[in-house]
């Protein structure tokens, strides 16, 4: 898919971005996550959270044909990840339509943020996954990353365990 664009998300990218972010949740997290947090995220409430991403840095969308079909979030700190003191950036979110996955829109964003952070002169990249993601922790090590620890995360009232990969820029 050489067509592929990377840019910097504009505010009128938002709606596709929460709706790509639900429906990957709902695909990827299917039998991982209660159908019943899945089955009820709200819209709304995500447009308002990425309307303020989108006023920072480190938020961009990969475009096909003039259509929004995946984002990235990351930060050139480590505020989000403490426990990982090594770590001087973070991936904090990688998402690509559930129907185009495999054709290297994943790959091309995550691309993107290495060289962002090369740029940059980082050295210690983290990222955060479920850690019964299969499909995801296949994708983050196939990229290059080791798990090095693992943390619970409380979503929709119950705990799951995520595991965190670490990458060396």
């Amino acid at each position: 898919m050489e067509d592929i664009i990377i840019r910097n998300v504009k505010k009128q990218d938002i709606p596709k971005v929460v709706d790509i972010q639900i429906n990957g949740w709902k695909t990827a997290y299917r039998g991982i996550i209660e159908d019943q947090y899945l089955n009820t995220m709200s819209k709304e409430e995500k447009i308002e959270k990425r309307q303020k991403d989108y006023m920072m840095n480190g938020f961009i969308v990969a475009e096909l044909n003039n259509e929004v079909v995946g984002f990235c979030r990351y930060i050139d700190n480590n505020s989000f990840s403490t426990e990982v003191e090594e770590a001087d950036c973070e991936l904090l979110a990688l998402y690509v339509k559930s129907n185009l996955k495999y054709n290297g829109i994943g790959t091309r964003l995550f691309q993107y943020v290495k060289n962002e952070f090369t740029k940059k002169e980082k050295s210690k990249m983290i990222l955060w996954c479920l850690k019964d993601n299969e499909p995801s922790k296949k994708f983050y090590k196939k990229m290059g990353g080791k798990i090095i620890c693992e943390r619970p995360i409380e979503i929709g009232n119950k705990f799951y365990q995520e595991v965190c990969f670490l990458y060396n820029i």
